[in-house]
């Protein structure tokens, strides 16, 4: 299929921070800023928007988006709130437990600089989580960019204690793309059948393109209007799995926009996200990677 003209730049909205182990290794992350890292790989020109503090950290955030070649006209500097952080504690089972902390510098992204920005450089599809409404702030920023009528990837992210169900909701209604995982689809679609109906009776329901539904090591499945597409990741030696699932959603942000049919979107989002999951942390400093795979798709 062709690249979709229309779909050239994603606005990915949201946190950027910093994910923090128990070893003592800080690892730059964030959902949002981690799907414009690798956007940015593969050759994008994606806009991030988020916001940092005016600290140490928040000047190597812009570094190393700078560094890498991402725009850095819609990070917001903030004097008054952190640079984000977040608490990793890594488990027995291979999986993580996170601890975000409050009141951030993200969530405080400021509504009338974006809306200038946008002026000037236009975007044609909006990336955003359901963490960025957690503070009325930021909650008021994505409403403005809503606003423009962008077509919208959802990719859920329930967090406890930073999610209600209502708003959640409210974000899914009119998405033309939603990615949530089983757990969460039994928190936002409940009941007594199998994850399958309810998957695509919240797919129709809501009138999504694409939902896909994610299950960690167990893979995927695509549900379209067309039919359902389900793959697996190759097995890899799992060093840890945070940012698996931004690396996933990249993959199929790059699909959407290349024009690649569901099912080739599906087996290339899954083996990315596998490929991640063998690193510490979410994003991958290696150009090699990103060029070694773009050229692989691309025969």
């Amino acid at each position: 299929m062709a690249r979709d003209a229309q779909l050239a730049r994603p606005l990915i909205f949201g946190e950027v921070l910093f994910d923090c182990f128990e070893d003592g290794t800080e690892v730059l992350g964030g959902a949002p800023f981690n799907v414009a890292w690798h956007l940015a790989g593969f050759g994008l020109d994606p806009l991030f928007v988020s916001r940092v503090g005016r600290d140490p950290q928040g000047a190597a955030v812009r570094q190393r988006m700078a560094d890498w070649g991402l725009r850095t006209e819609g990070l917001q500097l903030d004097d008054r709130h952190p640079t984000g952080r977040v608490e990793i504690r890594m488990l027995a089972d291979g999986g993580h437990r996170f601890e975000i902390l409050a009141d951030q510098a993200y969530d405080h992204i400021d509504p009338a600089p974006v809306t200038a920005l946008l002026e000037r450089l236009p975007a044609d599809l909006l990336y955003h989580g359901s963490l960025a409404v957690r503070a009325p702030a930021s909650a008021a920023a994505l409403a403005a960019l809503r606003a423009r009528g962008l077509p919208r990837f959802v990719d859920i992210n329930l967090r406890a204690p930073w999610w209600q169900p209502e708003p959640v909701r409210e974000l899914m209604a009119g998405a033309r793309w939603l990615k949530l995982n089983d757990e969460e689809l039994d928190l936002l679609q409940p009941g007594e059948a199998g994850p399958g109906a309810r998957a695509r009776a919240l797919r129709e329901a809501n009138g999504h393109d694409w939902l896909i539904l994610t299950r960690g090591a167990a893979g995927a499945t695509l549900y379209t209007a067309d039919g359902e597409f389900s793959g697996t990741p190759p097995w890899v030696e799992v060093v840890d799995t945070v940012g698996a699932g931004d690396a996933f959603a990249a993959v199929c942000l790059l699909g959407l926009i290349e024009g690649w049919p569901a099912a080739r979107t599906l087996e290339r989002a899954l083996a990315f996200a596998a490929r991640i999951c063998g690193q510490r942390g979410a994003t991958a400093p290696d150009r090699a990677l990103y060029a070694s795979l773009r050229e692989r798709w691309q025969s």
